[in-house]
Parts: C-alpha cells; structure tokens; sequence
C-alpha cells in the first residue's frame, strides 16, 4: 500500500503545514505513514541543510547548492524514504527533487538537463507518486515569512523567487498526472480537503 507524496512550493506557500496535516489524516485513520523533509530527515543531511540555509558565507556557488542538497537528498532516499516504501508506508516529504530544479535550475540558471541528471543519481530513480505543489504569488508568500529571521533562500530578490514559481509552474505542465497544483491563497481548511480528495483517489486505486 505504498505511496510517496511530496510538497512544493515556494517560500510562505504553506506546505510543511499541509504535509503535517496530511500526516496526521492518515495516522487517525490508522494508515503507516512517514512524514520526512528536505534538506535534512537524516543526521547527515540535517548538517548539510542547516549549512546551505544559514551560513553567513554569501559565494555559495549553485553549482554547490545543487551538489549538496543531493547529497542530502540521497542519504534520505537510502536511508528512509526507501525503506519505509519497501515496508508499505505512506511516505509524505516536505520538498524533494523538484525544488533542486526550480530553485537552482529555474531560479539560479542551472542547465536543466544536468540538474535532472543529478537529482536522478541522487534518488536513484525513485518519483512521488503525487506531487502537490501549493501555488502563491510571490509577495504575498513572502509577506508570510518576513515575521521571522529569513535564511539564505528567503532573503533572494523577487526575481529569483518569481523565476522558482514558474518553474514550478513549468514542471506540472508538463506533467499533469503525477501534480497537484492547489491555489495556496484559500483557507488551510479548503487546501487540506482539496488534497485529501486527490488522496483519496490515490488510496481507492490501491484498493482495486
């Protein structure tokens, strides 16, 4: 009954709420289910994430970046992701590959070609099921963040951050059946049914 989930967005869109949130469904209803992120979800890859989001160090390549998200991203994959889908649980990420491409392709002008390619050795090959990717314009999903002590990525121009969107935007067009793509403006209430109703299709296919 394994199924692999991810969430993206961009900054302030709202998605680690909605990964929790899904989460804790599938747990009332008694569904074995892993709630994991990016970068991190493993000791190694938490060391790097914290790194790539917080160190004052302002000439971080994004060859670099791309680089080390993946291999934290790996470590997750071999380490946990992996493991608990070969054991039938749900697994649910907080970003996974497709934000490498958005924010370092997209955003940071990377060959999309060569970001695909890493992004693929580093997850072994290994695609959501689902990707959910919760859509808000730029501003205001800043304007959500600006509260708190803003990391690396959050303090980039809006340029940057209009460029990941489309992206985003770009990678579900041109895969229609494995995205979701939820408006992120609309109550937490109305994104989690919208979710669940996709979910719920997802686990009745299983069910078959």
């Amino acid at each position: 009954m394994a199924l692999f989930i991810t969430f993206e967005g961009g900054e302030g869109s709202g998605k680690s709420v909605q990964a929790k949130a899904l989460y804790r469904r599938l747990s009332r209803l008694t569904i074995p289910a892993l709630l994991t992120h990016e970068p991190g979800g493993t000791p190694c890859g938490n060391k790097i994430g914290r790194w790539l989001k917080w160190a004052e160090v302002k000439d971080i390549s994004p060859l670099t970046e791309l680089l080390l998200f993946n291999a934290s991203r790996a470590q997750l994959v071999s380490e946990v992701i992996r493991p608990n889908l070969e054991k039938g649980k749900f697994v649910i990420c907080d970003r996974y590959a497709d934000s490498t491409t958005a924010y370092q392709s997209y955003g940071r002008g990377l060959g999309l070609e060569m970001v695909k390619a890493i992004n693929n050795a580093a997850t072994q090959g290994l695609k959501p099921d689902l990707i959910v990717l919760l859509d808000i314009p730029v501003e205001e999903g800043l304007a959500r963040k600006r509260v708190k002590k803003q990391d690396r990525f959050e303090q980039e121009e809006i340029a940057f951050h209009q460029r990941v969107r489309e992206g985003y935007l770009k990678l579900a067009a041109n895969d229609p059946q494995r995205w979701l793509v939820v408006d992120a403006s609309q109550s937490k209430a109305k994104i989690r049914e919208i979710i669940w109703q996709r979910v719920s299709q997802l686990l009745s296919r299983q069910g078959d």
